[in-house]
C-alpha cells in the first residue's frame, strides 16, 4: 500500500500487486468491512522512445563510426581524441540510440537508484540513463557521498551511458574514483557514522582535446603548445585509469569539402540492429557482454585462432600492456569477432582490436 505518485512506480514491477490510498485514514477505512476499498495501483502508459540524434548526421569519420558500433556492440569504454569541433560530442551523444532498451530486471535496477534522487520518471521506463556531468563537478557528485551518502552520477548511469567531456579537466580525485567502479561495477562509499554500496555499472564514453590548446594533428592550425605542456596535459590521466579504457580513436578535423560533399552515413537503426544481434549472440553464448567476461569464462569463451593469439601477444609486448590491457583487448576482439559473424577470434579482429586500442599507448608528445 503506497502513496500514489510512488504506488505508479511500484506497479511497473511485475508480480506484485500494489493498492494506493492517498491518507492513512483511507487504509485504515478499507480493513474495515464496509469500508471501500482501496485502488489498485497502475503504472502509466510509457512513453514511447522519442527520437534520438541519428548516426547518419554523422559525415566521414569512418573510424569513429565503426569504434562507437564496437562500444555499443560489446559494453566497452571509448575515449575520442581530437581538436575541438570535430564531433567529439556529436558521436558520443549517439551511442544510447544504438544500445537496445534495457530488460525489465535492468530497467529496475536503475529506476531504484534514481528513486534515491527523485530523478525517476515512469514515464522513461526501459530506457537507457545519459548522464554527461559538467568537468567542474566534484568527486562527490561524481561518485557519491555525503551524510548520508547519496548516489553521484556514475550510479544515476547504471545501465546506461556516462559521457565525460573534457576528460582531462576534471579533477584528478575524482578521474581516480571511478578505477575500482569501471572495473567492479559498483562503488563503496563509507563515512565516519555510515556506510553505503552503490550499483555503478556504466558506459564510460569520454572526450578530450589532444593538447591544451586542442590543434595538436591540426593540419590547418599549428599547435602552440611544447612537447613538456601535452605531456603535463595528459599526465592528468593517470596510467591505471587509461588501462580501463578499452578503444581510444582519434576524431580529426575534416576539410569544409569533405563536410559539404560526404554522403550520409548508415542510421543509428542500422547500426542499432547489428549491435542487438552481436548482442543476443553473447548472451546466448555466456550469459553477460563482452565487457563483463571474467576468469575462467574469458578463456572459454574469447577463443582465439593460434595466428590471432600470437599477434595479441606480440602486440603486448612492443606496447609494454599490463595484464588488464591485454584481456580488455582479448574482450574487445571477441565483439569484433561476433560482429563479423566468427565462432573463434581470427587474426583480423584480432588486428583490428589492437588498432582501436593503440591510441592510448603511443607516445604523449606525438598525438595519439
Amino acid at each position: 500500500v503506497l502513496p500514489p505518485g510512488s504506488a505508479a512506480e511500484a506497479a511497473l514491477v511485475p508480480g506484485v500487486r500494489v493498492l494506493q490510498a492517498r491518507h492513512l485514514l483511507d487504509a485504515v477505512a478499507a480493513l474495515r468491512p464496509e469500508g471501500p476499498p482501496l485502488p489498485l495501483a497502475e503504472p502509466g502508459p510509457p512513453l514511447p522512445q522519442p527520437p534520438g540524434p541519428d548516426l547518419a548526421e554523422v559525415r566521414g569519420h569512418a573510424l569513429p563510426r565503426r569504434a562507437l558500433e564496437v562500444a555499443a556492440a560489446g559494453g566497452h569504454n571509448l575515449l575520442l581524441v581530437g581538436p575541438p569541433g570535430t564531433g567529439k560530442s556529436m558521436l558520443a551523444q549517439r551511442l544510447p540510440g544504438l544500445l537496445p532498451p534495457l530488460s525489465d530486471d535492468e530497467a529496475l535496477q536503475a529506476a531504484a537508484v534514481q528513486s534515491l534522487q527523485r530523478d525517476f520518471d515512469p514515464a522513461r521506463w526501459r530506457q537507457r540513463p545519459y548522464r554527461a556531468p559538467h568537468h567542474s563537478a566534484s568527486s562527490v557528485a561524481l561518485v557519491g557521498g555525503g551524510s548520508p551518502p547519496r548516489p553521484g552520477e556514475i550510479s544515476l548511469a547504471h545501465q546506461g551511458v556516462l559521457f565525460l567531456d573534457e576528460l582531462p579537466e576534471f579533477p584528478r580525485a575524482a578521474l581516480e574514483a571511478l578505477r575500482e567502479p569501471l572495473e567492479t561495477g559498483r562503488v563503496h562509499i563509507a563515512r565516519a557514522a555510515q556506510s553505503s554500496e552503490f550499483p555503478a555499472r556504466f558506459q564510460l564514453v569520454a572526450a578530450m582535446n589532444p593538447c591544451p590548446c586542442g590543434q595538436l594533428g591540426n593540419p590547418r592550425k599549428a599547435c602552440r603548445c611544447s612537447p613538456e605542456q601535452v605531456q603535463r596535459y595528459r599526465g592528468r590521466l593517470s596510467g591505471p585509469l587509461l588501462d580501463r579504457i578499452d578503444l581510444c580513436v582519434e576524431v580529426p578535423l575534416l576539410p569544409p569539402e569533405e563536410l559539404a560533399g560526404a554522403e550520409p552515413g548508415e542510421s543509428s537503426a542500422a547500426v542499432a540492429a547489428r549491435v542487438a544481434a552481436a548482442r543476443a549472440g553473447a548472451l546466448a553464448r555466456q550469459g553477460c557482454i563482452n565487457a563483463q567476461l571474467q576468469g575462467a569464462a574469458l578463456d572459454r569463451h574469447a577463443r582465439a585462432s593460434e595466428a590471432a593469439l600470437a599477434l595479441l601477444q606480440r602486440a603486448s609486448r612492443q606496447l609494454a600492456w599490463s595484464g588488464r590491457a591485454y584481456h580488455r583487448c582479448l574482450r574487445l576482439a571477441r565483439t569484433l569477432a561476433d560482429l563479423a559473424g566468427h565462432d573463434d577470434i581470427a587474426v583480423t579482429d584480432a588486428a583490428e582490436a589492437v588498432q582501436l586500442r593503440r591510441g592510448l599507448d603511443t607516445d604523449s608528445g606525438k598525438g595519439p
